[in-house]
């Protein structure tokens, strides 16, 4: 099976700055696309960033700037480097990736970690 374990997740004060890292493990053969999504208390999900195995990059716009998604592929790694954090990002990060799991049909899932809480305090 596939596990994604995020780590990185704590308490800091507005302005600071949190690296959040997501490292997926078990029977992977290859993984496409990584990305963080965020959910505060009593709002929806959302997209934060995303990345492809190529590097390409896409970030919601309330991030845009402050945020910096990156990934190792020979680790199977994903970070999230969050810079000049605000009280609006207060919220549990989850990392996800779609991931290759054998080579017969069907051969790809999608897999979620369980999440780290961010706290940011005004």
């Amino acid at each position: 099976q596939v596990q994604l374990v995020e780590s990185g997740g704590g308490l800091v004060q507005a302005g600071g700055s949190l690296k959040l890292s997501c490292a997926a493990s078990g029977s992977i053969i290859s993984i496409n696309a990584m990305g963080w999504y965020r959910q505060a208390p009593g709002k929806q999900r959302e997209l934060v960033a995303t990345i492809t195995s190529g590097g390409s990059t896409n970030y919601a716009d309330s991030v845009k700037g402050r945020f910096t998604i990156s990934r190792d592929n020979g680790k199977n790694t994903v970070c999230l480097q969050m810079n000049s954090l605000k009280p609006e990002d207060t919220a549990v990060y989850c990392c996800n990736a779609e991931v290759q799991i054998r080579r017969t049909w069907p051969s790809w899932g999608a897999y979620w970690g369980q999440g780290t809480q961010v706290t940011v305090s005004s």
